[in-house]
């Protein structure tokens, strides 16, 4: 549950299912504007309800939020938001030295005489391997597992690390490689509902969202998921329990009319969504 600073309280509520009670905000009944918002926009407003504390998020943000219009251009609005998001997904690239600086920080607490095994990502943290393996091996049908083999072989190290990590750190998971980061954030990481575990033995319910490092992070979007691309700093921050800000972002709607002929495959529909969007609205990696 919120914790007794969160001024929203007063919104949360509770039902029952299988003996579990579980917990959630009612956002809608905060504000009417709430239910004009488009999905993407209610999500962080959620999240920034949930989170309220007065201090890292406060109600002037919520109220930031409430206040979007579809008139707001990117580049135009300086109205910065927090986002915290419900999970973390990384690369190698940007996840490993992360990783690095928490084994760091449990070696820093051990010297100071704490206990090592309290240091963990706060938010939940998936990492894939997923860009280390070089092509040493191609028109084999064995050249994946080849491929695999020469990279654990040629970076022993690296993954005894990753495999003392796995089981150290709570709240923490690695997908080993030969795996896609996206295809197995699609299909196996993303929950749609979140439903976090509290101490009296309840549950408190929430939209699933997540920042991620590859810039396929925002494919989640088509299950309903709120994803956001960021750096390593940034999505180093969210795995320690922190919010991260932006400019309050326009939303982009994008309306298909009439039906597909018989030739056209639902390939072919987002090849030209995604042609057309850069063409009237520029690029960009959460676009």
């Amino acid at each position: 549950m919120s914790g007794n600073s969160n001024p929203f309280n007063k919104y949360q509520k509770s039902f029952t299912l299988d003996g579990i009670v579980y917990h959630y905000f009612d956002v809608s009944s905060i504000d009417s504007k709430f239910d004009r918002l488009p999905y993407s926009i209610r999500v962080l407003v959620e999240s920034a309800v949930r989170n309220c504390d007065n201090f890292n998020i406060t109600e002037k943000d919520v109220k930031s939020l409430l206040e979007w219009t579809p008139e707001l251009k990117q580049g135009v609005s300086d109205v910065e938001v927090p986002f915290k998001p419900a999970r973390v997904i990384q690369h190698d690239y940007n996840g490993i030295p992360a990783i690095v600086d928490l084994a760091s920080m449990r070696n820093a607490v051990l010297k100071l005489g704490g206990d090592p095994s309290k240091v963990n990502p706060v938010s939940p943290t998936v990492l894939s391997i997923c860009h280390s393996v070089g092509v040493d091996f191609w028109r084999q049908s064995d050249a994946l597992a080849k491929n695999q083999a020469a990279e654990f072989r040629r970076n022993k190290e690296r993954y005894a690390f990753l495999k003392w990590a796995a089981k150290a750190f709570d709240n923490f998971s690695i997908v080993p490689p030969g795996g896609g980061i996206y295809q197995v954030n699609l299909e196996y990481f993303a929950t749609v509902v979140f439903d976090q575990d509290n101490e009296d033995g309840s549950k408190t319910l929430y939209p699933d969202s997540l920042v991620g490092t590859d810039s396929h992070t925002t494919m989640i979007n088509g299950l309903g998921v709120v994803g956001w691309g960021v750096g390593g700093i940034e999505a180093e921050a969210v795995m320690l329990g922190q919010s991260i800000s932006m400019l309050l972002p326009e939303v982009i709607g994008y309306k298909l009319v009439g039906k597909p002929g018989p030739l056209v495959t639902s390939t072919d529909l987002v090849l030209t969504i995604t042609k057309n969007l850069p063409e009237h609205y520029g690029s960009g990696n959460n676009r």
